[in-house]
């Protein structure tokens, strides 16, 4: 919420000293020789200092004094309250603010409290507080607008912003502010409109801040968490630009704009950017991700959102006891930062460990509930659509996506039950159960393709795997390898052997592009295809042509040798080495020496390449020597030397 910061009659003060006079200040204060005529300068000095570098608690020391020393001086009693406030000393900044009895300081104090109760959640009173000052003031506007924002009222909390903004010209947090709210509303462009606004002026304005340099891998020492930082709003427009990015599934995009950010050190980290980097950055660093969400769940405050997504990451990554020992440590947080829907999923995934039937029947009571209202939904779509009402039909549209997508996230986990039993056809039941409401969603057709697959119903699979590739076709590598490695099987079991050329040759097209205009990087699609199709002829007993299908696949190894990559291809070693050590099958000679070269290479080149990806929270690790593919590479090729002594 808004608040007027403080004037100071040195706030041309260059931003560059205040650490310095931070350092010197106190001890020429503290010397004998220090004249104590300028006590009084020297302790409003400091203050301001405190305050621009963003110590609240260290400018309220000084000006705390200063109201002490100098009682007649009513500014020192707003900047005094106002450090209190800033500093999240809600009780203390209440009682300072009383003290502001100058009829000239009222309006201050009332804007003061009106903040104060709102950061303690107290919207009744500050609205009440809010509603003495006048209508045309600007703060009362803008603070409204905040008001608006919170009830979720996000349409009319815009049109006060904007009206504050035409009112006081351009703020970069009134800016900030319409930015959020039409993001909260789902409108992206308008949104990234406004914080493409706010980063241009403040590259232009402050190029001090260093904006982009970490991107670039320019080493710049921290900017610090100044005041001028804060009143660029730079760090919120980012930290929104990564939310949007995010949202729309650009991982890039999003870790890109956290690092753009003006630097600061970890220690410095306000708790939302925290907060986003661990959340941007879970694939590739996990556990500093969960380190962070736990850490800032420690804090006294931290964004609402962490404590839901510290349990949902949790569950993805199967720590469910740790899932279980959060919820029960926090149970005060449940009800004031989950929602009936999160806690019932998140309570059915729990008791999934130990109960999975009874699981199974609180994720069917949810989405029952969920299917109703989607059909209620559903009809005022058609009421909005017959009487022309444009304004309730987006509304209805929009709060019909939310429900699907969380009517989506409960059916899979009603599946992934019986598909963690390999019980294929009962997750195709649930589907086809689920058809009504999810026939056009992308999630939907991609997991019954998948079922499909693994019930050999190949034809049926080509049906769900086409639409979803086809949409990509000409970004083909944005589409899983699984997705294509699945559908080239599918239509070689079906004797589509030309369809599957076809796919084949145009993700060879794409990676060879990438690779004309990236030379160094790895991609990894036409490889895992050819090694599933190596496997799937392995699997039907042509070992010859699936083992040297297998061993092509991974050409050259400098760049088709990754941790995927080796999986697959292991996997047909074992099985291929299981069968010959049975007697089953016999190989020529050529193949097998093919196969301990293809070793031979692996163990060259895998020497950095992790074998295995272990859970980030694993209290026994792997060896680091034992986790590489030159190692499991070795251990194979000793395999293979065994095999051959012992058919001989």
């Amino acid at each position: 919420m808004h608040i007027e910061d403080k004037k100071n009659p040195l706030n041309k003060f260059s931003s560059s000293c205040f650490s310095e006079t931070l350092l010197v200040l106190p001890l020429l204060m503290k010397s004998a020789a220090f004249p104590a005529s300028q006590s009084r300068a020297a302790l409003s000095l400091l203050g301001f200092c405190y305050y621009h570098i963003q110590d609240f608690g260290g400018a309220a020391e000084c000006y705390e004094q200063l109201t002490q020393l100098h009682p007649e001086v009513e500014e020192y009693k707003v900047y005094y309250a106002q450090s209190l406030y800033k500093a999240g000393a809600y009780p203390d900044a209440t009682k300072a603010s009383f003290a502001l009895d100058n009829p000239k300081s009222h309006t201050k104090m009332l804007k003061l409290q009106a903040c104060i109760k709102y950061c303690e959640e107290d919207y009744s009173a500050s609205k009440s507080l809010l509603e003495q000052l006048p209508p045309d003031d600007p703060d009362y506007i803008y603070n409204s607008g905040c008001l608006l924002y919170q009830d979720g009222k996000y349409e009319e909390a815009c049109k006060k912003f904007t009206s504050a903004m035409q009112v006081l010209g351009y703020v970069p947090a009134l800016s900030y502010n319409i930015a959020l709210t039409h993001y909260s509303l789902k409108n992206y462009d308008p949104a990234l409109k406004y914080i493409a606004e706010i980063i241009e002026r403040g590259i232009r304005e402050h190029p001090e801040l260093s904006v982009g340099m970490t991107t670039e891998g320019i080493d710049v020492p921290s900017v610090g968490n100044t005041l001028v930082l804060h009143q660029t709003a730079l760090i919120e427009a980012f930290n929104l630009k990564a939310a949007i990015e995010y949202q729309l599934k650009n991982q890039k995009g999003a870790q890109e704009a956290l690092t753009d950010m003006p630097p600061r050190s970890e220690e410095e980290l306000d708790p939302v950017t925290l907060h986003n980097q661990a959340l941007v950055n879970m694939d590739t660093k996990p556990s500093e991700g969960f380190e962070k969400l736990a850490f800032l769940l420690q804090q006294p405050s931290f964004p609402p959102v962490t404590f839901g997504n510290l349990l949902l990451l949790y569950c993805k990554h199967e720590y469910f006891d740790l899932a279980a020992d959060v919820l029960a440590e926090n149970a005060h947080l449940t009800y004031k930062f989950l929602s009936p829907y999160m806690y019932e999923f998140l309570d059915a995934l729990l008791t999934c460990q130990t109960a999975p039937e009874e699981a199974f029947r609180k994720l069917d009571e949810m989405n029952g509930k969920l299917t109703e209202q989607l059909r209620k939904l559903t009809k005022q779509i058609q009421e909005a659509q017959l009487a022309r009402d444009d304004e309730t039909q987006k509304k209805a549209l929009q709060d019909y996506d939310l429900l699907l997508e969380k009517y989506i996230v409960v059916l899979m986990a009603q599946a992934k039950i019986y598909w963690n039993r390999e019980n294929y056809q009962m997750v195709e039941k649930i589907f086809r159960k689920s058809v009504e409401v999810c026939n056009d969603d992308d999630t939907w057709k991609l997991n019954v393709a998948h079922v499909l697959f693994m019930q050999n119903k190949y034809k049926e699979a080509i049906g769900f795997y086409e639409p979803i590739v086809k949409k990509h076709y000409d970004n083909i590598l944005n589409v899983s390898a699984v997705v294509l490695a699945n559908l080239c099987v599918s239509y070689i079991m079906t004797s589509q052997n030309k369809e599957a050329e076809e796919l084949m040759r145009k993700i060879e097209k794409e990676e060879e592009q990438i690779s004309y205009d990236d030379p160094d990087k790895k991609v990894f699609h036409l490889c895992i295809v050819n090694l599933v199709i190596g496997t799937l002829y392995c699997a039907k007993g042509n070992h010859d042509f699936g083992i040297s299908r297998v061993i092509k696949s991974l050409e050259p190894y400098n760049k088709k040798l990754g941790t995927d990559t080796w999986f697959y291809a292991k996997r047909c070693f074992l099985s291929l080495l299981e069968n010959m050590s049975k007697h089953m099958i016999m190989l020529r000679d050529a193949v097998v020496q093919d196969c301990i070269q293809f070793l031979e290479h692996c163990e060259v080149y895998g020497k950095e390449v992790p074998a295995l990806i272990e859970q980030p929270l694993e209290e026994v690790r792997i060896h680091s020597g034992k986790n590489t593919v030159t190692y499991e590479s070795r251990l194979l090729k000793a395999l293979f030397y065994e095999v051959i002594g012992w058919n001989k």
